[in-house]
């Protein structure tokens, strides 16, 4: 869906000009305007340059409004009746006679109702009107599922497994939130509306890029969130804070980096030579990675019917690059570089001390 913004954005307080302008475009949409009324509104018009000028605004906000989202529309009818409220309680203008048709909620009581909270003071409705998301899509991939859209606006959106991806495209600004899993971005550049991904205790902001994001909470080892860039730029900061009370670090090509569960974050890494996400090729990529992260990796995918119950086992360390749908491969080469053995029962193979 594409609604344009609104022309002419209210000015705070309202001009008597813009008042009457107001009155004039609600009583000639209301249907009871007539031959007398009419000469009137024309003598107004022609009497001041400025009068025609304000008139035209109107138009234009109300043309931009009438593509306004039946949702859209109800929360501006709860943001009215709050804004009547706060009217009365510290003795501003009272409403015109037209309040009480706004039960019907008609289009003129819609614009009607906009009036309203412009003469109010009425920024609330604006920043409110602003802010309603033109697109909202929730997006999951089962176990072992990997799933690509496009986004309405041209970006790029890659989901690997047990991962959920809630989209929202507003007029000013891109948002997906990353709840879990890891995700691979393609950005569609556009200055006038940043790209943002939370995850985790992160907010991850660029323009127009490509870069990775994981955040596993529920995978041993992995409770931070890690990024990684392919291409352009990417400013990593905590999230709910602006970039002068948090540490942003601004990454490039080439180069990931990784926090803590409150969201600190780690140095500055080079990206290993399996890329930015391996999972893309299905691979799974460990560097010194203790046995039982490896196998919680593997899980991920599907099951993979090994299990390691001897802590001093599960954390033996292993380095390389496997298939995640195939764990048998994996199994198999263990004993040939740890020194472990596979115990074997009823289809699932516990991982051993090769001592035992």
């Amino acid at each position: 869906m594409n609604i344009p913004p609104l022309a002419h954005p209210p000015a705070a307080p309202s001009t008597e000009t813009d008042e009457a302008a107001l009155d004039w475009f609600v009583r000639r949409t209301g249907g009871s305007f007539d031959a007398a009324d009419e000469a009137g509104f024309q003598a107004w018009l022609a009497k001041d340059s400025a009068h025609r000028a304000a008139f035209g605004r109107h138009q234009d906000d109300w043309r931009a409004l009438d593509a306004l989202p039946d949702s859209g529309l109800c929360t501006l009818r709860q943001n009215l009746a709050d804004d009547k409220a706060a009217a009365a309680a510290h003795a501003l203008p009272r409403p015109r006679a037209w309040w009480r048709e706004l039960a019907a909620w008609t289009p003129q009581a819609a614009l009607a109702a906009v009036a309203l909270m412009v003469s109010c003071g009425g920024y609330l409705a604006w920043n409110l009107w602003q802010q309603q998301a033109l697109f909202t899509q929730s997006f999951a991939t089962a176990r072992g599922q990997q799933l690509e859209v496009t986004l309405p606006e041209g970006s790029r959106l890659r989901l690997d497994t047990l991962s959920i991806a809630e989209v929202a495209i507003y007029r000013g600004r891109r948002e997906v939130r990353l709840p879990q899993g890891q995700a691979m971005f393609q950005v569609a550049g556009d200055a006038a509306r940043p790209f943002d991904v939370l995850a985790g205790p992160l907010r991850i902001t660029v323009v127009g890029t490509r870069f990775s994001v994981r955040y596993t909470p529920g995978v041993p080892g992995r409770a931070g969130v890690q990024v990684a860039v392919e291409e352009g730029r990417v400013r990593v900061a905590q999230a709910g804070r602006s970039t002068a009370n948090s540490a942003a670090v601004e990454l490039v090509a080439g180069q990931q980096i990784a926090s803590d569960v409150t969201g600190l974050l780690g140095a500055v890494s080079a990206v290993p030579a399996a890329g930015i996400a391996p999972w893309r090729e299905s691979r799974v990529s460990f560097d010194d990675t203790p046995l039982a992260q490896a196998l919680a990796e593997f899980e991920r995918y599907g099951p993979a019917h090994l299990s390691v119950a001897d802590p001093a086992v599960a954390a033996l360390r292993v380095t390389g690059t496997f298939d995640p749908r195939r764990p048998g491969n994996f199994a198999r080469l263990l004993p040939q570089v740890l020194p472990v053995r596979l115990r074997e029962q009823g289809g699932e193979a516990e991982i051993v001390s090769a001592g035992r």
